[in-house]
């Protein structure tokens, strides 16, 4: 079945890979205006990853939606990457799932319903994972294959992080290698190794459940997940609207294993030239081909933190506990020119 309908072929872009670029999309909200809402703590004003809206009793709702197109070509791994994505947004927040709905667009006419039947199982897999319902959704007939989730989540108050609420002197961490969009688009062309594709996959599946747990450390101050405007995009959101900078030692951050390999034969996705496009003016100590890996749009990407400086060893031991890999990759400075530093 999948050899006669793999569904990389059936889309233009893949995955979080194709996003609307960042300055059409940055043209398509200006001037949009917000409903006066007392509480709404947290709409699009900030770019972050889900709205937050307060209840009365000190608990928040957060609410958020992802979908994309096809990143790998069987359905089942399919469905469980784009609910894992979008569950994602729910854990950037420091938040806990509720339940979620299913975002499907298929085109009937090219690829069998069984297919999309099977792209829902492995999203319900995922929820299941995750500990919260598939509770409906919606379905529409399009030219592409299309699946996603719209999530609803529950954070205190007190347990909500922004993705710009860093401090300076933080340390910065990311709990996931960089890399997915340029081995997906190897994927895409029929030249990604095996045993690259299954590390790719295992990654692309895995829950980003930490959020809910740091969350609740006072001592983590900013959070945000790694998806399609690369590594650069998500540093600069943390930073564009502060006096800080993010200084980052290029040698720690970590890389899917074979993104060496493929990135030496110039294969990326598009949305790689948008999001230098975008943010390469923001940042200095980014050369040659340095472009290739931190403007790499990830899909399920790791979550991306600032934490105090003294806490170090309480983020290290948490991480354990949880059994969730982690890489120190720079810290929080007072800005002197652009929003992120690469030495």
């Amino acid at each position: 079945m999948q050899k006669d309908f793999p569904l990389t072929q059936f889309s233009k872009g893949s995955g979080c890979g194709c996003k609307i670029a960042p300055s059409v999309l940055q043209e398509m909200l200006q001037g949009a205006t917000q409903l006066n809402c007392p509480a709404l703590l947290i709409g699009n004003e900030t770019k972050d990853d889900a709205a937050v809206y307060e209840l009365e009793d000190g608990n928040c709702i957060i609410s958020t939606t992802d979908f994309f197109t096809p990143i790998v070509n069987d359905a089942y791994t399919f469905g469980m990457i784009a609910a894992a994505n979008a569950i994602s947004d729910v854990y950037a927040m420091g938040g806990k799932p509720l339940m979620a709905v299913a975002i499907l667009g298929w085109p009937i006419e090219k690829i069998p319903a069984a297919i999309a039947k099977q792209v829902l199982e492995g999203g319900r897999k995922i929820c299941h994972e995750a500990g919260i319902p598939l509770a409906g959704g919606h379905s529409v007939d399009l030219p592409e294959p299309v699946f996603g989730l719209a999530v609803t989540g529950i954070v205190k108050k007190e347990n909500i992080k922004k993705n710009n609420a860093i401090k300076e002197n933080d340390i910065l961490f990311i709990t996931k290698p960089l890399g997915s969009g340029v081995l997906a688009s190897a994927l895409k062309r029929g030249i990604l190794k095996k045993e690259h594709e299954e590390f790719l996959v295992k990654n692309l599946c895995a829950l980003n459940k930490t959020g809910e747990q740091l969350g609740k450390k006072n001592f983590v101050h900013a959070m945000t997940d790694v998806t399609g405007f690369g590594l650069l995009g998500h540093l600069t959101e943390m930073t564009e609207d502060t006096k800080l900078c993010a200084l980052i030692e290029k040698n720690k951050i970590p890389k899917l294993n074979g993104f060496d390999e493929y990135a030496a034969q110039f294969i990326y996705p598009e949305n790689t030239t948008r999001n230098f496009s975008a943010y390469s003016t923001k940042c200095e100590g980014m050369n040659d081909l340095d472009f290739l890996l931190f403007c790499d749009p990830q899909t399920n990407g790791g979550l991306l933190f600032s934490a105090n400086e003294k806490n170090r060893t309480d983020v290290l031991g948490l991480m354990k506990e949880c059994g969730q890999e982690i890489w120190e990759i720079g810290k929080i400075i007072s800005k002197e020119k652009n929003e992120v530093v690469f030495v």
